[in-house]
């Protein structure tokens, strides 16, 4: 298991009720998995519009559960914010 960093903006920093938090995973799936037990309801939902960033790259179209994360990582949540 790697152990990381879950950073959250905007609607998601909102719906969460904290900024970052830590994960423990191998799978990016694995890590969201664990945020929606902590926080359902309203962070669930913004989680379905987000787009992620893994250590600055992109996750774009690959399927969660093939994305690895890395020990001392960081996962960026990012709703889609106005303006583009």
């Amino acid at each position: 298991m790697a152990a990381g960093t879950i950073r959250y903006w905007a609607a998601a920093k909102s719906a969460a009720g904290v900024a970052e938090e830590p994960y423990t995973a191998e799978t990016l799936a694995e890590a969201l998995a664990a945020v929606r037990e902590r926080h359902p309801g309203e962070l669930t939902r913004v989680l379905r519009r987000c787009s992620f960033l893994i250590d600055g790259n992109p996750v774009g179209t690959r399927a969660h559960e093939t994305v690895r994360l890395a020990e001392g990582g960081t996962v960026e949540v990012l709703p889609p914010f106005a303006g583009g």
